[in-house]
């Protein structure tokens, strides 16, 4: 069976492709797991990385049972979060959105608020000069922009459904200077308890399940920096 596999981040630098074509000749079905021993034998060199990746089928994490057909949209997720800016894309809605362009908070936050609800926040993560002594010039973010947009909707589906409230998010790719917003997540609900839980929840949900990879960039070097491992849902 041929597969064209889509790569990112680290991974994609130590393979030296973004979409690696392969084939798997075995004779029994193919599965995640299966994949991964496989890719492994064959690019030694990635094998420590690809251990610790995740495999994607048509935009959903994949548990190791899962069998993969020729037809089905394969991507190997390594466990760090940003890379190089891609196209501007969005929701239907406009509530979720993968950008390279700067952020803009107050319209986002204009998409939530409602009439019914008293309570509305805004949450911004910029990029940071100083983490503890290492400096950072900019931070470079890539994303697997299908599967992260399914990704935050899902997250916004479950702050409604949960809290009641209102939720858009909008994540920046490509490089993002200091002081300038990464991400923007915008709540709304009837009140601020629950409106400030639903915004913990979106960004730490975001951190556990969104495919989005980041590069700090330092004064003399620049590399993939390791955050929360992504975690399949059941």
């Amino acid at each position: 069976m041929q597969l064209t596999i889509r790569l990112f981040a680290g991974l994609a630098e130590v393979m030296g492709a973004s979409a690696l074509p392969f084939h798997a000749d075995d004779r029994a079905p193919l599965t995640a797991g299966r994949l991964k021993e496989l890719l492994s034998a064959a690019y030694p060199a990635a094998a420590s990385q690809i251990k610790v990746s995740l495999v994607a089928v048509d935009h959903e994490y994949a548990p190791e049972d899962t069998v993969i057909t020729a037809a089905a949209e394969v991507a190997l997720i390594p466990p760090v979060s940003g890379g190089e800016p891609a196209v501007v894309e969005a929701t239907p809605d406009g509530l979720y959105s993968i950008t390279e362009l700067p952020l803009n908070a107050e319209a986002l936050l204009e998409q939530v608020l409602d009439v019914n609800h008293g309570a509305s926040l805004l949450f911004v993560g910029t990029t940071r000069e100083m983490t503890g002594q290492q400096r950072t010039t900019a931070l470079q973010y890539e994303a697997y922009v299908p599967m992260a947009l399914s990704k935050l909707q899902t997250i916004g589906h479950e702050v409604r459904e949960r809290w009641n409230a209102s939720c858009a998010i909008a994540h920046r790719i490509g490089v993002v200077g200091l002081k300038e917003a990464s991400v923007v997540i915008a709540v709304s609900a009837p009140h601020r308890d629950t409106c400030y839980e639903a915004s913990r929840y979106a960004i730490e949900q975001l951190k556990q399940t969104v495919p989005v990879w980041k590069k700090d960039i330092g004064e003399s070097s620049a590399e993939w920096g390791v955050s929360e491992q992504i975690i399949p849902l059941a």
